[in-house]
């Protein structure tokens, strides 16, 4: 996947937002105000995702584009180095895990508030 298709896949996700509040570089994802994906823009493209404590500790033991987060909590983030990930179904299913996380995660009224 390349960054065009990252960003169409995200904001097919109800009530996304994109934004770039740490500079130029980096593109954010947001649900209700929270952040569930990171993307670099420039160099190789990375993105940093949420994950259970569970998950980040498999997919740094089996995947090997799978490296301890960049500037987020290792236990709750990954980052993907995406040239080479060679698996879309699995890139997908691991940003719709990072939404879901996020949503999960919002108080009841605000999931309420949204339709979730």
């Amino acid at each position: 996947m390349n960054i065009e298709e990252i960003r169409e896949y995200c904001l097919t996700k109800l009530h996304v937002t994109e934004g770039m509040p740490f500079g130029d570089d980096t593109l954010v994802y947001k649900v209700a105000g929270k952040m569930f994906l990171l993307a670099n823009l420039e160099g190789p493209l990375q993105l940093n995702l949420k994950a259970s404590p569970e998950e980040v500790a498999d997919r740094l033991q089996h995947f090997p584009e799978a490296i301890p987060a960049y500037h987020m909590n290792k236990i709750h983030w990954v980052s993907v180095k995406v040239e080479e990930c060679n698996d879309i179904i699995r890139l997908k299913a691991w940003i719709d895990r990072s939404y879901e996380l996020i949503v999960s995660g919002l108080p009841k009224k605000t999931r309420i508030e949204l339709g979730f």
